[in-house]
This record gives structure tokens, sequence and C-alpha cells, in this order.
């Protein structure tokens, strides 16, 4: 399983609604196991820049790589481009994180 991480800034506050809504679109492609859209929380006071998260867990790369030639991914980038500062995003496999201090993968 690969999860997906996208973290968003917005050129200004008052668009944080507009982005959310315009990422809200992603959940409606078929290809993401578990999808979730939110604004960030900003609870960690040593980091407060990122204001929307998107997460998701595909089945593997095919999966994440339909999800992204998606015409609603398309609509979701024309939509959210215009008004965000920041786009940082992170993949990984599952199988290759470690989940405990013993691993030694």
């Amino acid at each position: 399983m690969i999860r997906h991480f996208v973290f968003f800034t917005a050129r200004e506050s008052e668009n944080l609604v507009a982005i959310r809504d315009g990422l809200r679109c992603l959940t409606r492609i078929p290809h993401a196991d578990h999808l979730e859209i939110a604004l960030n929380r900003k609870s960690d006071p040593a980091s407060k820049e990122v204001d929307i998260v998107v997460y998701g867990e595909f089945a593997d790369d095919a999966a994440l790589a339909a999800y992204k030639a998606h015409a609603l991914y398309a609509e979701s980038i024309k939509r959210v481009k215009p008004l965000r500062e920041l786009r940082l995003a992170a993949d990984y496999d599952v199988e290759h994180a470690f989940t405990t201090a013993g691993d030694e993968s």
C-alpha cells in the first residue's frame, strides 16, 4: 500500500475554504482506497505553515497513477493552483516503513 500526503498553503487566508472545496472533488475519484481532505489544526507550535492536508491510501503505484490521471484530478488542479502558495507532496510504500524501533527494513 502507498500512503500519499499533500500539504498546501494558501496565498491568502480567505482562500482556505475555496482550496479545501476545490480539493474535495478528489474524494470522488475511485482509485483511492481511502482519501481525506482537511484543514490543518495547526496545533504544533513549531510548525503552523501548512493550511490544508490531503491524505490518501492506494493499493499500488498503478492506482496512484490512475488517480492522478483522472479528469477530476485535473479539475482540482485548475481550481486550486491559482489560490495556493505552496504544494508539498510525499508518498511512501507501507511495506518499507519502520513501525518499531527494532525494524531492520
